[in-house]
Protein backbone atom coordinates (compact mmCIF):
# COMPACT_ATOMS: atom_id res chain seq x y z
CA UNK A 1 0.00 0.00 0.00
CA UNK A 2 1.51 3.41 -0.96
CA UNK A 3 1.69 5.63 2.13
CA UNK A 4 1.49 8.74 -0.50
CA UNK A 5 -0.23 8.00 -3.13
CA UNK A 6 0.78 9.99 -6.57
CA UNK A 7 -1.85 12.12 -8.27
CA UNK A 8 -5.92 13.42 -7.15
CA UNK A 9 -8.67 11.72 -6.59
CA UNK A 10 -10.73 11.47 -9.81
CA UNK A 11 -14.27 12.22 -9.64
CA UNK A 12 -15.19 8.93 -9.03
CA UNK A 13 -17.78 8.46 -11.74
CA UNK A 14 -17.88 4.51 -12.85
CA UNK A 15 -21.03 2.81 -15.01
CA UNK A 16 -21.39 -1.20 -15.49
CA UNK A 17 -20.25 -1.88 -19.01
CA UNK A 18 -18.94 1.55 -19.09
CA UNK A 19 -15.47 0.50 -20.18
CA UNK A 20 -16.15 -2.68 -22.72
CA UNK A 21 -14.20 -0.78 -25.70
CA UNK A 22 -10.84 -0.93 -23.63
CA UNK A 23 -11.56 -4.23 -22.56
CA UNK A 24 -11.90 -5.80 -25.88
CA UNK A 25 -8.52 -3.88 -26.95
CA UNK A 26 -6.71 -4.99 -23.95
CA UNK A 27 -8.05 -8.58 -24.66
CA UNK A 28 -6.32 -8.31 -28.17
CA UNK A 29 -3.11 -6.53 -27.22
CA UNK A 30 0.25 -8.63 -27.89
CA UNK A 31 1.25 -7.40 -24.13
CA UNK A 32 -1.53 -9.10 -22.35
CA UNK A 33 -1.49 -12.12 -25.09
CA UNK A 34 1.89 -12.41 -24.78
CA UNK A 35 3.21 -11.55 -20.84
CA UNK A 36 4.75 -14.30 -18.34
CA UNK A 37 2.45 -12.44 -15.95
CA UNK A 38 -0.57 -11.06 -16.86
CA UNK A 39 -0.78 -9.03 -14.37
CA UNK A 40 -3.45 -6.17 -15.36
CA UNK A 41 -4.16 -2.92 -12.92
CA UNK A 42 -7.14 -1.20 -13.32
CA UNK A 43 -6.10 2.52 -12.24
CA UNK A 44 -8.59 5.08 -11.03
CA UNK A 45 -11.17 3.05 -11.13
CA UNK A 46 -13.48 5.21 -9.23
CA UNK A 47 -16.51 5.14 -6.50
CA UNK A 48 -17.24 1.66 -7.78
CA UNK A 49 -15.08 -1.90 -8.31
CA UNK A 50 -17.16 -2.71 -10.82
CA UNK A 51 -15.02 -1.81 -13.89
CA UNK A 52 -12.14 -3.97 -12.37
CA UNK A 53 -14.52 -7.44 -12.20
CA UNK A 54 -15.54 -6.47 -15.80
CA UNK A 55 -12.12 -6.52 -17.11
CA UNK A 56 -11.15 -9.69 -15.42
CA UNK A 57 -13.92 -11.40 -16.33
CA UNK A 58 -13.43 -10.25 -19.87
CA UNK A 59 -9.57 -11.20 -19.94
CA UNK A 60 -10.36 -14.50 -17.95
CA UNK A 61 -11.72 -15.99 -20.97
CA UNK A 62 -9.06 -15.66 -23.03
CA UNK A 63 -6.25 -16.45 -20.40
CA UNK A 64 -7.74 -18.33 -17.05
CA UNK A 65 -4.25 -16.94 -15.30
CA UNK A 66 -5.22 -13.35 -15.80
CA UNK A 67 -4.88 -11.25 -12.59
CA UNK A 68 -6.13 -7.43 -12.17
CA UNK A 69 -5.52 -5.35 -9.35
CA UNK A 70 -8.00 -2.08 -8.91
CA UNK A 71 -5.62 1.14 -7.18
CA UNK A 72 -7.68 3.62 -5.95
CA UNK A 73 -6.41 7.32 -4.19
CA UNK A 74 -9.10 7.64 -1.90
CA UNK A 75 -9.13 4.86 0.78
CA UNK A 76 -12.94 5.21 1.00
CA UNK A 77 -13.37 4.05 -2.36
CA UNK A 78 -10.54 1.11 -1.42
CA UNK A 79 -12.87 -0.17 1.51
CA UNK A 80 -16.01 0.10 -0.76
CA UNK A 81 -14.21 -2.08 -3.87
CA UNK A 82 -13.27 -4.40 -0.66
CA UNK A 83 -16.85 -4.82 0.34
CA UNK A 84 -17.97 -5.35 -3.19
CA UNK A 85 -15.00 -8.25 -3.57
CA UNK A 86 -16.26 -9.14 -0.39
CA UNK A 87 -19.93 -10.07 -1.85
CA UNK A 88 -18.39 -11.52 -5.01
CA UNK A 89 -17.08 -14.01 -3.23
CA UNK A 90 -19.92 -15.20 -1.39
CA UNK A 91 -21.66 -15.55 -4.52
CA UNK A 92 -23.86 -12.53 -3.81
CA UNK A 93 -23.70 -11.15 -7.37
CA UNK A 94 -23.28 -11.88 -10.99
CA UNK A 95 -19.48 -12.34 -11.33
CA UNK A 96 -17.73 -15.62 -10.48
CA UNK A 97 -16.95 -16.26 -6.87
CA UNK A 98 -13.12 -16.76 -7.42
CA UNK A 99 -12.45 -14.20 -10.25
CA UNK A 100 -8.72 -12.91 -9.50
CA UNK A 101 -9.28 -9.46 -8.74
CA UNK A 102 -7.83 -7.66 -5.53
CA UNK A 103 -7.70 -3.82 -4.53
CA UNK A 104 -5.41 -1.89 -3.06
CA UNK A 105 -4.69 2.11 -2.52
CA UNK A 106 -2.15 3.76 -4.75
CA UNK A 107 -2.15 6.37 -7.86
CA UNK A 108 0.85 6.93 -10.89
CA UNK A 109 3.55 5.26 -8.94
CA UNK A 110 1.36 1.85 -9.17
CA UNK A 111 2.21 0.36 -6.18
CA UNK A 112 2.67 -3.66 -7.00
CA UNK A 113 3.42 -7.03 -4.66
CA UNK A 114 6.80 -8.47 -4.50
CA UNK A 115 8.15 -6.39 -6.87
CA UNK A 116 5.75 -7.51 -9.91
CA UNK A 117 5.33 -5.60 -12.94
CA UNK A 118 2.10 -4.96 -14.58
CA UNK A 119 1.41 -6.66 -18.56
CA UNK A 120 -1.38 -3.62 -18.78
CA UNK A 121 -2.22 -0.77 -16.93
CA UNK A 122 -5.64 0.38 -17.44
CA UNK A 123 -6.03 4.38 -17.18
CA UNK A 124 -9.04 4.96 -17.71
CA UNK A 125 -10.82 8.84 -17.21
CA UNK A 126 -8.23 9.92 -14.84
CA UNK A 127 -6.19 12.50 -16.75
CA UNK A 128 -9.07 14.50 -17.66
CA UNK A 129 -8.64 16.35 -14.41
CA UNK A 130 -4.91 17.74 -14.92
CA UNK A 131 -3.15 20.29 -17.37
CA UNK A 132 -1.95 18.82 -20.51
CA UNK A 133 1.47 19.57 -19.18
CA UNK A 134 0.89 17.24 -16.75
CA UNK A 135 0.87 14.31 -19.23
CA UNK A 136 3.82 13.10 -19.88
CA UNK A 137 5.05 12.86 -16.45
CA UNK A 138 2.08 10.76 -15.59
CA UNK A 139 3.04 8.53 -18.20
CA UNK A 140 6.66 8.36 -17.72
CA UNK A 141 5.52 7.50 -13.85
CA UNK A 142 3.13 4.64 -14.49
CA UNK A 143 4.83 3.43 -17.36
CA UNK A 144 8.32 2.47 -14.99
CA UNK A 145 5.55 0.05 -13.74
CA UNK A 146 5.23 -2.16 -16.71
CA UNK A 147 6.91 -5.29 -17.63
CA UNK A 148 9.09 -5.35 -21.01
CA UNK A 149 6.30 -5.47 -23.89
CA UNK A 150 3.84 -3.84 -21.54
CA UNK A 151 0.96 -1.69 -22.45
CA UNK A 152 -0.16 1.93 -20.64
CA UNK A 153 -4.03 2.29 -22.27
CA UNK A 154 -4.82 5.78 -21.39
CA UNK A 155 -7.71 7.54 -22.34
CA UNK A 156 -11.29 8.73 -22.52
CA UNK A 157 -15.40 7.83 -23.00
CA UNK A 158 -18.61 8.78 -22.34
CA UNK A 159 -20.80 7.91 -19.52
CA UNK A 160 -22.11 5.08 -21.35
CA UNK A 161 -19.23 3.95 -23.30
CA UNK A 162 -20.66 4.44 -26.99
CA UNK A 163 -17.39 7.03 -27.43
CA UNK A 164 -14.29 6.67 -26.71
CA UNK A 165 -10.43 7.25 -27.46
CA UNK A 166 -6.88 6.43 -25.68
CA UNK A 167 -3.27 6.36 -26.36
CA UNK A 168 -0.85 3.12 -26.08
CA UNK A 169 2.06 3.64 -24.42
CA UNK A 170 5.38 1.62 -24.11
CA UNK A 171 7.42 1.31 -21.09
CA UNK A 172 9.72 3.90 -22.07
CA UNK A 173 7.29 6.50 -21.37
CA UNK A 174 6.18 7.39 -25.16
CA UNK A 175 3.24 7.18 -26.95
CA UNK A 176 2.85 4.54 -29.92
CA UNK A 177 -0.85 4.50 -30.72
CA UNK A 178 -4.14 6.07 -30.63
CA UNK A 179 -7.01 4.69 -31.38
CA UNK A 180 -10.79 5.93 -31.61
CA UNK A 181 -13.35 3.86 -30.82
CA UNK A 182 -17.79 3.99 -31.62
CA UNK A 183 -20.46 2.72 -31.48
CA UNK A 184 -21.66 2.54 -34.82
CA UNK A 185 -25.48 2.20 -34.44
CA UNK A 186 -27.00 5.51 -34.72
CA UNK A 187 -23.75 7.52 -35.01
CA UNK A 188 -24.12 11.26 -36.26
CA UNK A 189 -20.70 12.07 -37.02
CA UNK A 190 -17.18 10.48 -36.17
CA UNK A 191 -16.28 13.42 -34.84
CA UNK A 192 -18.29 13.23 -31.55
CA UNK A 193 -15.26 11.57 -30.31
CA UNK A 194 -13.81 15.03 -29.53
CA UNK A 195 -15.53 15.66 -26.53
CA UNK A 196 -14.07 12.60 -25.34
CA UNK A 197 -10.16 12.88 -26.46
CA UNK A 198 -7.54 11.99 -24.12
CA UNK A 199 -6.57 15.37 -22.52
CA UNK A 200 -2.64 15.34 -24.60
CA UNK A 201 -5.51 15.98 -27.49
CA UNK A 202 -8.24 17.52 -26.17
CA UNK A 203 -7.05 21.25 -26.50
CA UNK A 204 -5.79 20.22 -30.04
CA UNK A 205 -8.64 20.35 -31.48
CA UNK A 206 -8.07 23.38 -33.68
CA UNK A 207 -6.78 24.27 -37.30
CA UNK A 208 -3.52 23.28 -37.94
CA UNK A 209 -3.45 20.72 -35.70
CA UNK A 210 -3.35 16.82 -36.89
CA UNK A 211 -5.98 15.87 -34.80
CA UNK A 212 -8.57 18.46 -35.96
CA UNK A 213 -7.21 17.32 -39.96
CA UNK A 214 -8.05 13.82 -38.75
CA UNK A 215 -11.34 14.47 -37.10
CA UNK A 216 -12.27 17.19 -40.08
CA UNK A 217 -11.43 13.82 -42.69
CA UNK A 218 -13.27 11.35 -41.12
CA UNK A 219 -16.45 13.42 -40.75
CA UNK A 220 -16.29 14.32 -44.51
CA UNK A 221 -15.61 10.37 -45.54
CA UNK A 222 -18.30 9.61 -43.40
CA UNK A 223 -20.67 12.11 -44.60
CA UNK A 224 -19.72 10.73 -48.35
CA UNK A 225 -20.29 7.01 -47.75
CA UNK A 226 -24.16 8.00 -46.64
CA UNK A 227 -24.96 6.21 -49.19
CA UNK A 228 -24.20 3.14 -47.53
CA UNK A 229 -26.36 3.22 -44.55
CA UNK A 230 -28.56 1.75 -46.60
CA UNK A 231 -26.42 -1.64 -45.80
CA UNK A 232 -25.50 -0.53 -42.31
CA UNK A 233 -23.64 1.83 -40.21
CA UNK A 234 -20.82 -1.06 -40.55
CA UNK A 235 -20.32 -1.00 -44.27
CA UNK A 236 -20.43 2.52 -44.08
CA UNK A 237 -17.81 3.08 -41.47
CA UNK A 238 -15.92 0.11 -43.35
CA UNK A 239 -15.84 2.59 -46.55
CA UNK A 240 -14.95 6.18 -44.27
CA UNK A 241 -11.85 4.24 -43.00
CA UNK A 242 -10.93 2.64 -46.34
CA UNK A 243 -11.13 6.34 -48.22
CA UNK A 244 -8.35 7.82 -45.37
CA UNK A 245 -6.35 4.81 -45.73
CA UNK A 246 -6.28 5.39 -49.52
CA UNK A 247 -5.56 9.72 -48.70
CA UNK A 248 -2.83 8.27 -47.19
CA UNK A 249 -3.43 8.42 -43.37
CA UNK A 250 -1.32 5.67 -41.69
CA UNK A 251 -4.73 3.24 -40.54
CA UNK A 252 -3.75 0.21 -38.87
CA UNK A 253 -5.21 -3.16 -37.93
CA UNK A 254 -7.91 -4.32 -40.48
CA UNK A 255 -11.58 -4.76 -41.45
CA UNK A 256 -12.16 -6.98 -38.21
CA UNK A 257 -11.34 -4.29 -35.94
CA UNK A 258 -12.27 -1.04 -38.04
CA UNK A 259 -16.39 -3.69 -37.88
CA UNK A 260 -15.71 -2.63 -33.86
CA UNK A 261 -15.72 1.00 -34.98
CA UNK A 262 -12.22 1.64 -34.01
CA UNK A 263 -9.48 3.38 -36.21
CA UNK A 264 -5.99 3.18 -34.95
CA UNK A 265 -3.42 5.31 -36.13
CA UNK A 266 0.61 5.94 -34.98
CA UNK A 267 0.56 8.45 -32.32
CA UNK A 268 3.11 10.90 -34.67
CA UNK A 269 0.16 11.25 -37.48
CA UNK A 270 -2.30 13.07 -34.83
CA UNK A 271 0.46 14.10 -32.09
CA UNK A 272 0.17 17.46 -31.06
CA UNK A 273 2.75 19.92 -33.00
Amino acid sequence: MASSPLGRATRGTTGTNRLRRSDRWIAASDAFLGASDPLIVDLGYGASGVTAFELAARLQRVRPDVEVIGLEIDPVRVATAREQLADVRAGRTPFPSGIPVSFARGGFETPLPDGRRAAVIRAMNVLRQYDEEHVPSAWRTMAARLAPGGLLVEGTCDEIGRVASWVDVGPDGLAARFTISLRLAELERPSIVAERLPKALIHRNVPGERIHTLLADLDREWIRAASLSTFGATQRFLATVTALRDQGWPVRGGRARWRLGELTLPWDAVAPL
